[in-house]
């Protein structure tokens, strides 16, 4: 019931992802990102858990494939679950379950790693990757443009309710989390969230790391 992509930015070693599905509140769910760790996607049958288990065993020093290979092993409901993995290394690793649902697809590249069941087309986590390597400007722009790709390509087999893009780069928060957990069409309101979020999003690191310095707000009561 999801196509996802994890990613990490080898210009700024940011790590990044953007998921869909018709299942509502996906992002919620199923997104993990730490910084300077890594970043995890527990979709499928998901169970939440899994994201920060794979991603203390990457801080402890596994590379992707190892966590991952580690974690499964150890999962009573693997076949179940469908896990990806981007590591700080750029490092990356899938596992599928024989009992993932519908079409599976699993797609990497240096540095990210798409997945997806019930799809439209095996292609498309192929496509995810390919839409963010081709796109230019901010990590959440090629996030955004991945989406786009996959959604060209068919996205899942049946209608997409819920999104989410999700950036952490070493501020110690997650500087862009944006979620439309139910719609009738998440991409474009996805897409709208972020022309309405991009513009601000340095202002709010500068207002929680240097309030003193930071732009005032623009409404009434504030006086700076």
């Amino acid at each position: 019931m999801t196509f996802s992509l994890v990613v990490r930015d080898a210009a700024t070693g940011a790590f990044g992802s953007v998921i869909s599905s018709s299942s509502p509140a996906v992002a919620a769910r199923c997104v993990h990102l730490r910084d300077g760790v890594g970043g995890v996607h527990s979709q499928n049958v998901t169970d939440p858990r899994l994201g920060p288990e794979l991603l203390d065993l990457l801080e402890q020093g596994r590379p992707a494939g190892q966590a991952l290979a580690e974690l499964v092993a150890a999962e009573p409901a693997r076949e179940w679950r469908q896990l990806l993995v981007v590591d700080a290394a750029g490092g990356t690793a899938v596992h599928s379950g024989g009992r993932a649902l519908g079409v599976v697809g699993e797609h990497r590249a240096p540095a990210a790693a798409a997945a997806g069941n019930m799809l439209a087309t095996p292609d498309v986590p192929r496509r995810l990757v390919e839409g963010f390597l081709a796109a230019t400007g901010s990590l959440e722009r090629r996030l955004l443009a991945a989406y786009e790709a996959a959604m060209a390509e068919g996205g899942e087999a049946g209608p997409v309710h819920s999104a989410g893009l999700s950036v952490v780069d070493g501020s110690g928060w997650r500087v862009t989390d944006l979620r439309v957990d139910w719609s009738e069409a998440p991409l474009p309101d996805l897409r709208a969230l972020l022309d309405v979020w991009e513009p601000q999003r340095d202002d709010y690191v500068t207002r929680a790391l240097d309030p003193d310095g930071a732009p005032g707000y623009g409404v009434p009561g504030d006086d700076r």
